[in-house]
């Protein structure tokens, strides 16, 4: 590839990643959510780490925000959420919904 054309590629892939969605991580340990109340932007896509620390497999679930998905004990999951309004989305481990539960805070 000549040297512009490798330029204007590697320009691209920095543009592209300036483009990210912010990043906001969510742990699962003792089968809660920390912290209990995350606090993302409003009107903004962002990027959602869900970190499972626990043993066993937990499944993250948001009726408000249509999203779900099984975390397995020790690994980690990437959920994309927004833009969203403002308000409060309530989330929830499927597995262990008595003490797996908390909000999503959009300002």
């Amino acid at each position: 590839m000549p040297a512009a054309g490798l330029t204007a590629a590697l320009g691209a892939a920095g543009a592209a990643r300036a483009a990210d969605p912010p990043s906001f991580v969510l742990v699962i340990k003792n089968h809660q959510f920390q912290p209990g109340e995350l606090e993302i932007p409003a009107n903004t896509k962002v990027k959602l780490v869900i970190r499972n620390q626990d043993p066993t497999p937990e499944e993250f679930e948001s009726v408000s925000l249509r999203r779900e998905r099984v975390i397995p004990g020790g690994a980690e999951g990437v959920i994309y959420i927004g833009p969203l309004s403002p308000g409060r989305y309530d989330m929830f481990g499927d597995f262990n919904p008595k003490t797996a539960r908390g909000f999503i805070v959009v300002k």
